[in-house]
């Protein structure tokens, strides 16, 4: 079984112009209550979700491929995600802006995705959905090779250095949206 990312710490804070925000924890490190549950292969056949609680951490074991999906919808927030891969890494990453349920390979939502994958952390992926970030063909490449489905060039670089820690250190990722009112997705599996 293999073991590739834990999840600690999932709190999001909810952005305005009015008072300090209270952090709201959408993993209460007990069970899976406010999320729910989305592998394909389970829509077929008898297989166990690859997501369990261990030791008051969400784990995912990697195997079958899916994601968790929050039941609430969130719009104008920070989300703080605290990670770390336990043994070998494997490809992962927060979806926001998650609307169309498996609109890209029968298994992703239209989104865009946040990278947590060891050495891509922060990098996008485009999902189905497009965004514009400064310097966009440095991070993307040429424009008429710019997509949003298979075959495009759907990643836009984090051209940061140092983004994360070496391999079983603790990462803590910082992503903040606004005005989209849309659930947030955890990808949490191999690809």
């Amino acid at each position: 079984m293999k073991l590739f990312v834990i999840v600690i710490s999932l709190s999001v804070f909810i952005l305005s112009c009015q008072s300090p925000p209270e952090p709201t924890q959408l993993f209460n490190g007990i069970d899976l209550q406010g999320w729910h549950v989305d592998v394909p292969e389970m829509d077929t056949s008898s297989v166990e979700s690859p997501f369990i609680i261990r030791n008051n951490l969400l784990v995912s074991l990697g195997d079958p491929n899916g994601h968790l999906i929050t039941d609430e919808k969130f719009q104008n927030y920070r989300l703080k995600v605290e990670y770390r891969f336990a043994g070998e890494p494997g490809n992962c990453g927060v979806l926001v802006h998650a609307s169309t349920p498996r609109a890209l390979y029968d298994m992703f939502p239209k989104s865009l995705e946040v990278q947590m994958f060891h050495g891509n952390a922060g990098d996008f992926w485009c999902i189905v959905e497009d965004i514009e970030v400064p310097n966009m063909e440095a991070r993307r490449g040429p424009p008429a090779e710019w997509g949003i489905t298979e075959g495009k060039k759907r990643r836009i670089l984090n051209l940061t250095d140092d983004s994360e820690n070496p391999l079983g250190e603790w990462n803590t990722m910082i992503i903040e949206c606004l005005s989209i009112t849309e659930p947030i997705v955890l990808l949490l599996q191999d690809r």
